[in-house]
C-alpha cells in the first residue's frame, strides 16, 4: 500500500512543471480560440483571383461559341426530321405540317412549294433553300417544263383588245396587282381609250419590262372613237383638259391662236415655239380645227 502511495507521490519540482504544462495548454487553446489566424489580405486576393479566372473562363467560351459556325451541307428537304429541322431553325408546328405532307405519299418538288407546305417566313427559307438538293429527274422536268410552258405561251397565246380588259384581266400578266391594273384602267378612262400600243408606257409608274409583258397579252384591236374639240372655239379649259397638255402649252397655243385670229390646221401648231413635236399624234386625236 505504502509503495502504491509512493508511486503517485510528486515532488515539487515536478507538481510544478505538471501545473506549467497545464497553464501551457489552456493558454495555446485560448490563443487558437480567440485569435484569427485568417489573413483577410489573402482571402481578398484569392476571391480576385476568382473572379478573374472566372471572366477569363467566360472570354473564352464566348470567344469559342462566336467561333463555331454551323455548316450545313446539302440535304433533301423531303427527308427533315424533328432534330434536323430544329437544327435548321425551324418550328414545331412547321415540321409537324412537312411530316403530315410526307406522311400522305406526296413529296416537295421546290423551294416555293415547301414554304406553301410549311410556312416558313421568307427569311428562313432564304437561308437554307440555297441547300436543298433534289433528285435530278426533278431538276430535269422543271427544266423541260418550263421550256415548254416557253413555246406555248409564245406559240398560243391570243391578244385581247386593252381597251375593254378589266383590271382582273391584266392581272394575268405577271408583275401586276390590283393597284397597278387599277392605275392602267384610269389612265385608259383619261385618255378616252388607248389608240396606240406604246400609250402604254406613259401609265405612271408602270416599269418598262412590265409594259412589253402586257404587250404580250394585249393590244389596241379597236381604237376608240374620240370627239374632238375645235381649237378655234374651245375653252381654256376645256384644251388644259387634254391628257397631254400642261398649262405653259395651253396658253402658248391660245396666245398663237390670238395671233392668227384663227387656225386653219393643227399642223400650225408645230409652228408654236417650245411645242414638244413627238406629241403632235397625241394632240390632234383630242384637237381640230374645222
Amino acid at each position: 500500500m505504502n509503495f502504491i502511495k509512493s508511486h503517485f507521490r510528486y515532488h515539487k519540482s515536478q507538481r510544478n512543471g505538471i501545473f506549467f504544462l497545464l497553464l501551457l495548454i489552456v493558454l495555446l487553446q485560448g490563443i487558437f480560440f480567440f485569435v484569427d489566424f485568417s489573413s483577410e489580405e489573402t482571402n481578398t486576393i484569392s476571391q480576385t483571383e476568382i473572379v478573374v479566372f472566372q471572366q477569363e473562363m467566360d472570354s473564352l467560351r464566348n470567344v469559342e461559341l462566336a467561333g463555331r459556325t454551323r455548316k450545313i451541307y446539302p440535304f433533301n428537304p423531303n427527308f427533315i426530321t424533328d432534330f434536323k429541322g430544329h437544327q435548321l431553325g425551324m418550328s414545331l408546328v412547321e415540321i409537324d405540317k412537312l411530316l403530315a405532307f410526307r406522311a400522305q405519299g406526296k413529296f416537295v418538288n421546290s423551294a416555293k412549294q415547301f414554304q406553301e407546305v410549311t410556312g416558313i417566313n421568307d427569311s428562313l427559307l432564304a437561308s437554307v433553300s440555297p441547300f436543298f438538293k433534289f433528285p435530278d429527274w426533278i431538276t430535269s422536268v422543271k427544266t423541260i417544263e418550263k421550256q415548254y410552258s416557253k413555246n406555248v405561251v409564245e406559240e398560243s397565246i391570243l391578244k385581247k383588245d386593252i381597251n375593254t380588259a378589266s383590271a382582273e384581266d391584266l392581272r394575268i400578266v405577271n408583275g401586276i396587282g390590283e393597284k397597278l391594273a387599277k392605275r392602267i384602267i384610269d389612265y385608259r378612262l383619261k385618255l378616252q381609250g388607248f389608240s396606240f400600243n406604246d400609250q402604254i408606257f406613259e401609265v405612271w409608274n408602270l416599269d418598262k419590262e412590265i409594259a412589253n409583258k402586257i404587250l404580250q397579252y394585249f393590244e389596241v384591236i379597236n381604237p376608240p372613237t374620240i370627239q374632238k374639240i375645235n381649237i378655234n372655239t374651245a375653252t381654256f379649259k376645256e384644251v388644259l383638259a387634254i391628257v397631254y397638255l400642261d398649262y405653259e402649252l395651253t396658253k402658248k397655243i391660245f396666245n398663237y391662236k390670238n395671233q392668227v385670229a384663227e387656225i386653219q390646221s393643227i399642223e400650225e401648231l408645230k409652228k408654236i415655239d417650245g411645242f414638244p413635236l413627238e406629241k403632235i399624234n397625241r394632240i390632234t386625236l383630242y384637237l381640230d380645227a374645222k
